[in-house]
């Protein structure tokens, strides 16, 4: 499993109902590990894909650009992160 970043700059407050409508416009299953983390410049979304190769076809493809851009966010800057060795998963963090 890969794991990529998308780093959406703004006011968190802002970009938040927006990561909200992206996430409710894919069907459920779709998305096997997702980590959506609050940070000074934005949020930062953690994705995983089964491997480099879908995670660069689907985070470059029209079905990503267009959920962003449908969802009212801003274009992220993306970057690799690498194949997940070893995951933890404990109790689910309310919102």
């Amino acid at each position: 499993m890969f794991i990529g970043a998308y780093y959406f700059d703004g006011d968190p407050a802002a970009l938040l109902p927006g990561y909200d409508r992206l996430l409710g416009g894919f069907p459920p299953g779709a998305i096997t590990l997702q980590l959506c983390a609050v940070t000074e410049r934005g949020i930062t979304v953690f994705d995983t894909c089964p491997s480099r190769e879908e995670f660069e076809k689907f985070s470059i493809g029209e079905l990503f650009s267009g959920a962003v851009a449908a969802a009212g966010l801003p274009a992220p800057r993306i970057e690799p992160v690498g194949e997940l060795h070893h995951t933890v998963v404990g109790e689910a963090v309310a919102r």
